[in-house]
């Protein structure tokens, strides 16, 4: 094998050295090895190669540049709508708490005038009631100064055991007033039937139906006629008939004539309730409502009645 730096052979001539060729292994065992030149190519590749490393990699920093500064500006905008929107729903709510304290406000003033209001009624109701109160018990003794102390005394006296019979003091008085006189009518026989069934309080008074039903002659009187009354005889338009018991007879009756009927009715269902203790008050309410009820005999017997009567 050689090995060191060529040497000038012997025997060549002065000037002529030793030319060196490129060594190519011709072992046939050995893989071919490239020569320097393709060295050269390869590394002249791989420069290449880094230098167009170096020009993308400005490139592609550039690209992460553009797309951070794109998220952030997109992020801002997002950022934006929402504070907008946030803004937005405040305003609203504040709107509405403040109506919702003007409704407050409102219903505060409204709740202060209604209860003034009110006190200031019931002041007034206090005050007119204890006037009608003066008054009523100024009248009541006046009244008292005018009342026959004997017909209250009789009252008192029926009171301590009322009884429905009418030859007791009160009641006979009563009757000799005010019944009697208030159910006397014309037609005399009818009057008494009359009498007997509100005294046993088995007369019927009914309205006119349009149809007419079977009815009973009374000597001198047509009771089947709407336009004559049965008890008075008088030609009267009749809007009522009586029924007596369980007859099945009826008699048309004029205004006038109910009245006068109810009247007496009115006062023989207070002593009733009376009678059965369903009425309990003092000794002096019971005694003015038999006197008013008393009254509306009076009036009733004077032809003084109700028009829908």
């Amino acid at each position: 094998m050689w090995s060191g730096p060529p040497q000038q052979d012997e025997g060549l001539p002065v000037g002529l050295s030793a030319v060196s060729v490129p060594w190519k292994n011709l072992d046939p065992g050995k893989g071919n090895r490239e020569p320097p030149g393709g060295l050269v190519e390869a590394s002249a590749s791989r420069e290449e190669t880094q230098g167009e490393g170096h020009a993308a990699a400005p490139l592609d920093v550039s690209r992460l540049r553009s797309s951070s500064m794109e998220i952030r500006e997109k992020g801002s905008e997002f950022l934006k709508e929402e504070l907008y929107k946030a803004q937005k729903e405040l305003k609203l709510k504040d709107e509405e708490c403040e109506r919702l304290c003007k409704v407050r406000a409102q219903l505060e003033q409204e709740l202060e005038e209604l209860t003034a209001s009110l006190f200031e009624e019931a002041h007034k109701m206090v005050r007119e009631a204890n006037m009608k109160q003066a008054a009523s018990e100024k009248q009541l003794k006046e009244a008292w100064g005018k009342v026959d102390t004997t017909l209250f005394a009789e009252f008192q006296a029926w009171r301590a055991s009322p009884t429905l019979d009418k030859n007791c003091p009160f009641l006979e008085r009563v009757y000799r007033e005010d019944v009697g006189p208030c159910l006397d009518f014309t037609v005399q026989e009818l009057s008494s039937l009359v009498r007997a069934a509100v005294e046993d309080n088995t007369l019927t008074i009914e309205p006119v139906a349009s149809q007419t039903l079977p009815t009973v002659k009374v000597p001198t009187v047509d009771c089947n006629n709407t336009n004559t009354c049965a008890l008075s005889g008088l030609s009267r338009t009749c809007h009522h008939r009586i029924r007596l018991g369980d007859s099945k007879s009826h008699y048309y009756i004029s205004p006038s004539s109910r009245a006068r009927i109810t009247a007496v009715c009115n006062f023989f269902t207070y002593i009733r309730y009376i009678q059965q203790g369903l009425v309990r008050q003092d000794a002096e309410p019971m005694f003015w409502e038999i006197m008013r009820l008393r009254k509306g005999m009076s009036l009733a017997k004077l032809g003084f009645f109700p028009q829908e009567a």
